[in-house]
């Protein structure tokens, strides 16, 4: 998963020519650790249509700000540089996988 900050935000997420799955959260949040495994356990089956991504809200506030992320865990599918699709909070395994499929 390729870490993301406010500075390379623009340039990695909103100029992708596939979608992003943006994952919102700070390395203090346990529900943040589960997603982040349901993510990286999916990115091998989805990685080559779909860009796996996250960005630690505490190092980069500017884009949670940006989107509306209140709380952690926040998953944002972008495609063509808007966001699709938001999962506020620790989902299962095929809640991610639903949103996946729809992607591109």
């Amino acid at each position: 998963m390729l870490a993301v900050t406010d500075e390379t935000f623009d340039d990695v997420v909103l100029a992708s020519e596939r979608p992003v799955l943006v994952d919102f959260r700070a390395a203090s949040c346990r529900p943040c650790d589960a997603v982040d495994r349901v993510l990286a356990e999916l990115e091998p089956e989805h990685g080559e249509r779909v860009l796996f991504a996250k960005v630690d809200v505490e190092a980069s506030p500017s884009c949670a700000t940006r989107y509306g992320v209140l709380s952690i865990p926040t998953v944002i599918l972008f495609e063509r540089g808007k966001p699709r699709e938001t999962l506020v909070g620790a989902k299962p395994r095929r809640r991610f996988e639903r949103l996946l499929a729809g992607a591109g």
